[in-house]
């Protein structure tokens, strides 16, 4: 086990996350501070306040409960905060719902969370509305970003907003009290309903960012991951808000053009993406620092493991290190992370203070460094479990520790190597293959923008490792691209991962953070050979 410099903040017997993080900074004096700028403008901390108590005041004259579930499906503008500490001060749970699912995935989630009120973005209407007639439980639906419609029925954020005191007591909650819930977004299955506590929000702030990251003040953050997600809620909302910092909202889904013309408009100094992005970014050349923000000094890699050739490009062509970490929706942030002063590109890096880190094998016993062990890990932030989801629970929430479903190699210098997901290794020639290994190795070809790696059986029905390949812009497909791309691997790792065969795509399957679905491209592949 790893144990890590344990200086755990302790929190007080009552504690409301929503007063510690909005009216915190208006006891620290920052009301005329920038909190966000979205769409519409800036918005300081004195008016986030304000609308945070209006929107508490409503939904308590709605009739909603403390502990009472408000399903929420918002894009990144200042409703988002607004709607998410506005229903904590008040005592019931947000329900924060991925912005990007499909029709069925909305159904599912709306059932299980059993909320009486969904507050939604205009945008997703159309999707969500034919849902929300099927779903019993649901009496209101509050829509976002919306002219005032009358006669629909449904109520709009600003008119439930303007109609309300500006004053509001925040609800006598304990730190271990659920505060809010997410879906994972996962590499596989349905999503679960993840219960998080008051308390975990600044557990990650205090134990990340303030020390690893030196968030601070007078930083502005932008992140591509949404804020509905545990990557992107720390990112954009919990670590510049637990400093009175500044974050740029973007409630669209971001092209690399796009994220360039707001690093360029806004000059963030703090920037958080995921490895896809990070190529995507690198794939036009004319993307820089000159081109991009010249204020930048961090930037911050989550969601899949950072291969180190985008790393060290980034940092060349950005002049920005960038910082790459493992975390989970359970965990609510990250949990393993390289420094500033202490970084190796193609780990993970290090634990972060405050969590212990543990790798064993297949019997739950510990293993020596160098060896590959399923990782697991504790810390303050660990989530209170999955709504009904009792072996599911059982299997992944075991004592104070969480089975991550991750593969790791601590290595003789105590920085941690990513090997795979346990559900996506496999072996071939009786040796074992980490996709990620070979993925690494493809994309360090210029031709090739991201790579999956899955088995696939010979004629003999022994696994190998096939790849599906995106190509850069412009590149053509061939049969000669093909085999130097089996000789690139093969010069580059252990002989037995190269790809025996390799399948152009125009782009691979994801999760809505970015994490490759390859279990996706397994049924796809399966399909096609029945």
């Amino acid at each position: 086990m790893t144990a890590s410099n344990n200086h755990i903040w302790h929190p007080p017997r009552i504690y409301n996350a929503a007063y510690d993080f909005v009216d915190g900074n208006i006891l620290a004096g920052r009301s005329e501070k920038a909190a966000f700028i979205d769409r519409s403008g800036m918005h300081t901390y004195g008016d986030l306040a304000e609308r945070v108590n209006r929107f508490g005041n409503g939904l308590i004259n709605l009739g909603v409960r403390r502990e009472e579930r408000v399903a929420c499906c918002l894009t990144d503008t200042i409703d988002f905060p607004t709607v998410f500490f506005g229903a904590i001060k008040m005592g019931a749970v947000p329900v924060m719902i991925n912005t990007l699912l499909t029709e069925e995935n909305y159904r599912y989630i709306l059932t299980d969370c059993r909320a009486r009120v969904l507050v939604v973005s205009a945008e997703l209407l159309d999707i969500i509305e034919p849902v929300v007639d099927e779903v019993s439980g649901i009496n209101t639906v509050i829509i976002s970003g919306r002219t005032p419609v009358l006669d629909t029925g449904q109520k709009d954020l600003s008119v439930v907003i303007g109609k309300q005191d500006s004053d509001l007591k925040a609800a006598e909650t304990r730190p271990d009290e659920v505060a809010f819930w997410l879906y994972s977004s996962g590499s596989t299955g349905e999503p679960k309903g993840v219960k998080h506590l008051h308390a975990s929000m600044m557990h990650t702030a205090r134990q990340y960012a303030w020390p690893i990251l030196n968030i601070c003040e007078n930083d502005i953050v932008f992140s591509a991951a949404k804020l509905c997600f545990a990557y992107g809620l720390g990112n954009g909302l919990s670590f510049p808000m637990s400093v009175g910092a500044t974050t740029v909202l973007f409630d669209s889904r971001p092209t690399p053009d796009d994220i360039i013309t707001c690093l360029r408009q806004h000059q963030p100094t703090i920037f958080y993406g995921v490895p896809t992005l990070y190529a995507a970014l690198l794939a036009n050349p004319n993307n820089s620092r000159e081109t991009a923000s010249q204020r930048l000094r961090i930037a911050v890699s989550a969601g899949e493991p950072l291969a180190s050739s985008i790393g060290e490009k980034f940092e060349e062509r950005f002049g920005c290190i960038v910082l790459d970490g493992v975390g989970s929706t359970e965990m609510l942030h990250i949990y393993v992370s390289n420094r500033i002063d202490d970084n190796k590109y193609g780990t993970s890096g290090k634990p972060v203070s405050g969590y212990d880190i543990c790798l064993v094998d297949i019997d739950g016993s510990d293993i020596p460094d160098g060896r590959v062990g399923e990782m697991l890990v504790r810390g303050a932030s660990m989530a209170e479990g999955y709504w009904n989801r009792r072996e599911k629970n059982l299997a992944t929430f075991v004592g104070p520790w969480l089975w991550t479903g991750d593969k790791y190699v601590k290595l003789l210098d105590g920085f941690y190597q990513y090997a795979g997901r346990s559900d996506d290794m496999f072996k071939s020639g009786g040796n074992w293959v980490s996709p990620f290994d070979v993925e690494s190795a493809l994309i360090e070809h210029p031709a090739v923008l991201e790579s999956g790696v899955i088995p696939c059986p010979d004629e003999a029905g022994n696994m190998k490792p096939k790849a599906y390949v995106v190509l850069n812009e412009g590149v053509a497909q061939s049969k000669e691209l093909v085999d130097d791309l089996k000789v690139h691997v093969k010069e580059r790792i252990e002989v037995w991962k190269y790809p025996r065969w390799i399948e152009f795509t125009e782009k691979l399957p994801k999760t809505a953070t970015g994490k490759i679905q390859r279990f996706k491209l397994r049924a796809a592949d399966m399909d096609r050979d029945r």
